[in-house]
């Protein structure tokens, strides 16, 4: 059985390591190139291209998929393609290549937010409920048909980084419960409700900056849900202060933590004394 694997994030290894468990050992990892990370600009590899090679498993590193990356694709007889946050568009013939076609982790409840900040979007909605979809991938953004799916609670306090961690956990079980579904000819396949379906779009580093004079619960849900990215900050005096750690107390945005333009991490309250 022959499954290719798509994911670039180092949590998706936690995904690889699902697969096996679950005895669907990935044949070939697709994952990005190789970047210069860190002051000294050292090319490095993604975390699963290193997972690929202990594991002994071919790797491919395309900057395009394009007409060379699909040749060598085709050289092999695929049964299944799975994709957890590989981070590029995938062309329609390479998601319908594999017998089975391909498969997609969505972070959303869908046809409930398609694209690409479902679960910021959940935090920033107020939403009390979120959840993980298993999708058969179309070539159009999440509208394939749902394979499976679990609920999540948005607890009050969680931030898009101790959600995605929930979501994740489930998301490891039911992936590959549902690859045996397929496998097995049991799986079942539900359209999605177009006229339920809502969207979700990349953010902005100008969207991270909040209006203190803005209500609590507005900024605190900014705050929780653009942590581990944008982040959040705003101005005092003409200097920019970034959001560091913050709670809601009743309805009162409360900054407990910040790092002033220029600065270090200190206290808000001895930033303003």
């Amino acid at each position: 059985m022959n499954i290719a694997f798509f994911g670039t994030p180092p949590f998706t290894t936690d995904f690889l390591d699902a697969l096996v468990a679950g005895g669907y050992s990935p044949t070939l990892i697709v994952t990005g190139p190789d970047r210069p990370v860190g002051r000294g600009m050292v090319k490095t590899a993604p975390i699963p291209k290193i997972w690929a090679e202990s594991h002994t498993v071919k790797v491919m590193q395309p900057e395009k998929l394009d007409d060379a990356f699909f040749e060598e694709l085709s050289q092999t007889k695929w049964e299944l393609f799975v994709v957890v946050a590989y981070g590029k568009i995938i062309p329609e013939r390479v998601i319908t290549f594999p017998s089975y076609g391909t498969i997609n982790v969505h972070y959303s409840l869908l046809p409930k937010y398609r694209g690409a900040t479902p679960t910021e979007s959940a935090i920033l909605n107020g939403d009390e409920i979120t959840g993980v979809t298993i999708q058969q991938m179309v070539y159009k953004l999440d509208a394939g048909d749902i394979l499976a799916s679990r609920e999540v609670i948005v607890d009050p306090i969680d931030t898009t980084l101790t959600l995605r961690n929930k979501l994740n956990v489930e998301a490891l079980t039911l992936l590959p419960q549902t690859i045996a579904k397929i496998f097995d000819g049991t799986i079942i396949h539900t359209i999605q409700d177009e006229s339920a379906v809502s969207t979700c779009g990349k953010f902005t580093k100008e969207m991270g900056e909040l209006n203190l004079t803005d209500s609590g619960v507005t900024n605190d849900r900014k705050f929780r849900a653009y942590t581990g990215s944008i982040g959040t900050y705003f101005f005092q005096n003409g200097t920019r202060i970034k959001i560091t750690k913050a709670h809601l107390e009743g309805e009162q945005f409360v900054i407990d933590e910040v790092i002033p333009e220029n600065g270090k991490r200190m206290p808000y309250s001895q930033y303003q004394n």
